[in-house]
């Protein structure tokens, strides 16, 4: 009987130890609002899968990586993606990959991957590059990378590169995630769609109303 009785308990206790550790899928979007009908549902978290008889091998490539990009616009890099967008077989698979191009004195600006941590290598040229940790520390990491330097941003984290040098850089990146997203920081606060009240940015910046308006007149470039 004590022994049923034990059991009992090491198979309930079992159970609520699985329970307590269990926790919900990573998101692969921004956000995935909850339908009762599934019948006007349009989303999943990822993407639908494709039967594996009717897979084939373009399904798992991608080909231009080499190719640079033109760097001509306000922040002086492009960045180049190769995700679930461009290769359907990532799907699920949690990885994906950039090439991101800098002109001199370029930088990728400030930014998060709300879904991924980061490893980048430069292949070309030297890049200032670092990452900011949370409240309430907010500690600068950083560091200056030469060809065939890594540096690691972890997930979530405010990062950029800046390249310091007076020739083009290159730099390529993996990313813990098949679709990492990515919030450029100034893009974000001074031109969201609507705007935000000019009253919460003066006072959380510590600005001026009408600098805060001019700010939000600008033309923010996404560099992706």
């Amino acid at each position: 009987m004590k022994a049923i009785h034990f059991l009992l308990v090491f198979v309930v206790l079992a159970l609520a130890s699985s329970f307590a550790s269990a926790s919900d899928p990573s998101p692969l979007q921004d956000f995935c609002v909850a339908i009762d009908d599934y019948k006007n549902g349009v989303f999943v978290n990822g993407k639908f899968c494709k039967d594996p008889k009717l897979a084939k091998p373009e399904d798992f490539f991608f080909s231009g990586l080499n190719i640079p990009q033109k760097t001509s616009n306000p922040v002086g890099s492009t960045v180049t993606p190769v995700n679930v967008a461009q290769i359907a077989g990532l799907n699920t698979l949690g990885v994906s990959l950039v090439r991101i191009d800098y002109a001199p004195y370029g930088q990728n600006p400030p930014h998060t991957h709300p879904r991924a941590s980061e490893i980048l290598v430069v292949q070309e040229g030297t890049l200032y590059v670092g990452f900011v940790t949370s409240n309430p520390e907010n500690k600068l990491f950083t560091k200056i990378l030469n060809k065939g330097d890594v540096f690691v941003f972890p997930i979530g984290l405010i990062h950029f590169q800046f390249n310091i040098g007076k020739t083009n850089a290159v730099a390529f990146a993996g990313l813990s995630s098949q679709n990492p997203g990515v919030i450029t920081i100034a893009n974000a606060v001074f031109g969201s769609d609507p705007p935000i009240n000019p009253d919460v940015l003066a006072r959380a910046f510590q600005l001026d109303q009408n600098v805060v308006k001019s700010l939000q007149a600008k033309f923010w470039w996404d560099n992706n």
